[in-house]
């Protein structure tokens, strides 16, 4: 479902997170960092820098796969303001701090 680490980040784009929206709200203040946000119903704006980062999430119906059921948030990304550098070095930190492992 989260895509693995990549080594470019558009300046929009949209993710589809194996998630409920609860544990996406617990996860988020420490993939965010030191970024100053802020959450408002089922969006967050971050602001780093000069630029700043828009969140937007829907809760999407489970996949089902035989007998398992998996939560499904779609998140939009949208950066404002930012160049490629600043855009990557942000989701590397986010994306370990999303990554979840099973076994």
């Amino acid at each position: 479902m989260q895509s693995p680490m990549q080594s470019h980040y558009a300046e929009q784009f949209q993710r589809d997170m194996g998630c409920t929206e609860t544990e996406w709200l617990g996860w988020l203040p420490a993939a965010m960092g030191d970024c100053a946000w802020q959450q408002a119903g089922a969006s967050a704006r971050a602001c780093m820098g000069s630029g700043a980062l828009q969140l937007r999430w829907q809760v999407m119906p489970p996949r089902v796969i035989a007998l398992m059921r998996m939560p499904v948030l779609r998140v939009n990304f949208e950066f404002q303001g930012l160049n490629a550098d600043e855009r990557y070095a942000f989701m590397k930190r986010f994306d370990l701090y999303m990554q979840r492992g099973g076994g």
